[in-house]
């Protein structure tokens, strides 16, 4: 088991690594611009500023002069093939990473036999050219077949260099004849597999028999007839299986939409091509190759203020993030380590709630819209390397409060349920702390390392809500832990739990319209973007719009079910005794309970939230309050009915 276990990981792997190149090849077209000249700024095409040529006195339309000029013609036409070339490039690559594993080997041997005969191809020019060009200089009349039968070594050793370069030629033509016999997807006849290692050494039989240069300095074309119309024909008798797999695979994909939608698609898509490992090995051996670079190029020997290490570590950062590609990369290898971040939490916190996996996503998300907000891809590198590490401390404030809303209910499951666990309470406690001494110290270093600014605004205010929704918690926590103290019904309990959430809430609202009118000031003053003012949108709408109208629902419900509970007339003790019975929504003793119209006892705090959900009596249905409004009945969701305070149903 264990050994099929071990092959499945390696197959796993090898698929992965077999979908790295295309994005390698996407990246590589992203670097050259798609089309953009960076040479814009030239003076050649500096025309916007000028004011048009004179004729007769008066200025010329310079837009028409702009449009005309033939440098400008140029470099859009130019421009445009490079876009085209650019488009098909990258669609050509997502192409190949869409393919299924059988078809995705296929392309590679294809590929990989094109390859072989351009080696081939190229390997016998180098070696033809040589060897006129020696023979020339030397005015060799005799072939070294002859050289070698005439035993006339002195000669030979004179012309020794271009003798090596026809034995390396062979012995590298034999290689690649040997592989691509091997490989080639066309037809396997024993002739045609017994003329194509001749067809690959023809030029390096010509290089020793006496043969016309003519006939020489064409033999690598020759050389290439055969491999080449293999290829060809490869590719011309698979058209129709290409054409085949194409359309199926378009039927398999509106097949899945038209049954279970456009999510459930890209759910399929996305685990059947395991895309975070491929973006994760891509970043991985493009942070390889970029190592590889600084070693080469002596930036670990610089001398400078930095050490060798933080140099090599700020490069990696800088190069990891120039594309689009790269910054997916990135954006997986932070998803993998936050997700095990999520998981130390939950070691600690001794839960396993499938809420709390989504540690890794929601980095992601984040860490990746905060990239294109700032626009990583097209600042200068040391611009770039401070926006990054901006990131990162945005991206941890978020991590805090992800981590906050994993222990918020944790807390408040164990002080409701009067956990008995002393170890688990003592882990979520533990948790609370870290997270205010995380925000605080995230604070100190920031207020005293950096210039007061925007974005330090930004972090502070998300580290200050971090630490106010941590206290929030802890006090409502400790009033549930004292009401389980009590031997008597607690009423007050509700009315605190709503004004701790009040508060906590108003600060998250105040807070959110700061962080709006902060980003509007980046925006107009620092750095506009679509993206940062469709977040902004996204965060006026959902953060402050939403927030309000749901805080002020619930302040009128509240205030519309407090006036009908003191219209209820008040159950005297005498009244209580006889009827010795407990409230039938929390099954506690009624110390004071309220009467309704169809004579029914209950605890006031209880049936105030009751009217949260429905106007009517929880026993026998009837009408409780005259002045019904009917908007109350349907409001809350009826699973969402709170038995520990009004508070929890404002728990967002």
């Amino acid at each position: 088991m264990s050994l099929r276990l071990f092959r499945g990981r390696v197959f796993g792997l090898v698929e992965v690594l077999l979908r790295v190149p295309p994005l390698f090849l996407i990246d590589e077209i992203l670097k050259t611009g798609l089309g953009y000249y960076e040479d814009l700024t030239d003076p050649e095409f500096q025309y916007f500023g000028d004011q048009g040529e004179k004729v007769d006195g008066n200025v010329t339309n310079t837009t028409l002069y702009f449009l005309f000029d033939t440098k400008v013609s140029k470099y859009v036409f130019v421009s445009v093939i490079k876009l085209l070339i650019g488009a098909i490039g990258c669609a050509s690559a997502m192409c190949m990473f869409m393919l299924n594993t059988k078809h995705l080997m296929i392309v590679y041997l294809y590929l990989m036999s094109v390859g072989l005969v351009l080696a081939s191809y190229f390997t016998n020019i180098r070696t033809v050219r040589t060897i006129l060009t020696s023979t020339d200089h030397l005015n060799v009349t005799i072939s070294p077949l002859q050289l070698i039968s005439n035993f006339n070594l002195k000669q030979l050793q004179e012309e020794r260099g271009w003798m090596y370069q026809v034995v390396e030629n062979y012995v590298l033509q034999t290689i690649l004849a040997f592989i691509f016999i091997n490989i080639h997807l066309g037809p396997r006849y024993s002739t045609i597999q017994k003329l194509l290692p001749v067809s690959f050494l023809i030029p390096s039989f010509c290089s020793i028999l006496p043969v016309s240069n003519t006939f020489l300095k064409y033999s690598p074309l020759i050389s290439a007839i055969l491999p080449i119309f293999i290829i060809k024909f490869v590719l011309w008798s698979s058209f129709m299986s290409i054409s085949n797999s194409l359309y199926s695979g378009y039927r398999h994909a509106r097949t899945l939409i038209s049954n279970f939608g456009v999510s459930a698609l890209v759910e399929n898509e996305w685990l059947r091509l395991s895309v975070p490992e491929v973006l994760r090995a891509f970043w991985i051996l493009r942070t390889l190759e970029h190592t590889v670079i600084f070693i080469l190029a002596g930036h670990w020997d610089d001398s400078d203020d930095y050490t060798p290490c933080f140099r090599l570590l700020k490069y990696l950062l800088v190069s990891g993030c120039d594309t689009l590609t790269a910054v997916l990369g990135l954006t997986s290898v932070v998803s993998y380590i936050c997700n095990y971040v999520g998981k130390f939490f939950q070691w600690i916190l001794l839960t396993e709630d499938e809420n709390d996996k989504n540690f890794g996503t929601v980095s992601a998300i984040v860490f990746y819209i905060l990239a294109l907000q700032t626009g990583l891809t097209g600042l200068e590198p040391e611009i770039r390397f401070v926006r990054l590490c901006r990131n990162f401390c945005l991206l941890f404030t978020a991590l805090l409060h992800f981590t906050h809303n994993i222990v918020n209910p944790l807390l408040m499951s164990l002080s409701a349920s009067h956990n008995p666990s002393i170890r688990r309470h003592a882990h979520a406690l533990i948790v609370c702390v870290v997270l205010v001494v995380l925000s605080l110290t995230l604070m100190y270093l920031l207020w005293t390392t950096q210039e007061t600014s925007t974005w330090l605004l930004a972090v502070t205010a998300f580290s200050i809500e971090v630490i106010v929704k941590v206290f929030v918690s802890l006090a409502i926590y400790c009033l549930f832990l004292y009401d389980a103290k009590r031997d008597a019904f607690w009423e007050a309990l509700d009315d605190y739990i709503y004004y701790i959430r009040s508060f906590g809430n108003t600060v998250e609202f105040c807070f959110g319209i700061f962080l709006f009118f902060n980003g509007a000031w980046i925006l107009i003053f620092e750095s506009g973007s679509a993206i940062r003012a469709v977040m902004m949108c996204i965060h006026a709408y959902f953060n402050i719009w939403c927030d309000a109208k749901a805080g002020w629902s619930v302040f009128m419900k509240r205030r519309t079910a407090v006036n009908k509970i003191e219209s209820l007339p008040e159950a005297s003790a005498e009244q209580l005794s006889n009827l010795d019975d407990v409230c039938a929504i929390c099954y506690q003793e009624m110390q004071t309970a309220k009467i309704t119209r169809c004579k029914h006892f209950f605890h006031g705090v209880c049936l105030r939230k009751w009217l949260y959900v429905q106007d009517r009596c929880p026993l026998c249905h009837e009408i409780l309050h005259l002045n019904d409004d009917k908007a109350t009945e349907t409001a809350q969701d009826p699973f969402a009915v709170p038995l520990v305070g009004e508070g929890e149903l404002h728990n967002r």
